[in-house]
């Protein structure tokens, strides 16, 4: 048994107490409110009413898992809110990154951080970790940005093993270039092109260089 939660380190932008405050409350209610109660605590205090966890429901959800699923895509930018808000924090932008079709900045050492956040946070009670998402948005069949991205984020995860982290497998998202939520078929992230009239599918650069790193990898 298993299951995956889409994770993303905190990053506070700037160096007040307030800033790293709203930091720590994005990334209790982003990263530790799902994972806490996985492995046998409470939920993070941050305004949880306590009537909605009923008896005996910690020890449900603690229950013993196989593998935990990380999605990852990038760290996110946080700060404190200016004036008043409805959240206890502002998401800003990560400058200085490059960043894809989708606008999201490329950071493959967040991965490698976030994998060593979960063995530091959570010990031997966490068990093996498989990538299961990770990719990026971009157009073309040669997409040597997509090669680039992916080549970065698997040597993070290497280096993730290397500190001891317990990950055993990377999954691109996505093979093919299909239906992204909100966005349609206008981002494509793809090893595989599809033209979305004809059907057609067309293997990109990125799709030729994993298939030879995997069988290099044998």
């Amino acid at each position: 048994m298993a299951i995956t939660n889409n994770y993303s380190p905190a990053w506070p932008q700037g160096d007040t107490e307030a800033d790293q405050i709203a930091a720590a409350t994005y990334h209790a209610l982003h990263n530790r409110f799902f994972t806490d109660p996985l492995f046998g605590r409470d939920y993070p205090e941050i305004g949880l009413d306590p009537a909605v966890v009923h008896d005996g429901d910690l020890d449900i959800i603690a229950a013993p898992l196989d593998a935990l699923g990380v999605n990852y895509y990038n760290p996110t930018g946080v700060r404190a809110p200016a004036g008043v808000a409805p959240l206890p924090f502002d998401l800003v932008p990560l400058d200085g990154y490059p960043k894809t079709d989708f606008g999201w900045p490329v950071i493959p050492d967040g991965l490698r951080e976030l994998l060593g956040w979960l063995k530091q946070e959570y010990g031997e009670a966490l068990p093996p970790i498989h990538v299961t998402e990770s990719g990026c948005a971009y157009e073309g069949v040669d997409d040597p940005q997509r090669v680039t991205y992916l080549d970065g984020h698997i040597k993070a995860v290497r280096a993730a093993i290397e500190d001891g982290v317990d990950v055993r497998g990377y999954f691109v998202w996505s093979l093919l270039d299909n239906f992204e939520w909100a966005e349609g078929y206008s981002k494509r992230f793809g090893l595989v092109h599809v033209d979305f009239e004809t059907q057609v599918r067309t293997p990109k650069t990125s799709y030729a260089w994993y298939r030879d790193l995997i069988r290099a990898s044998r």
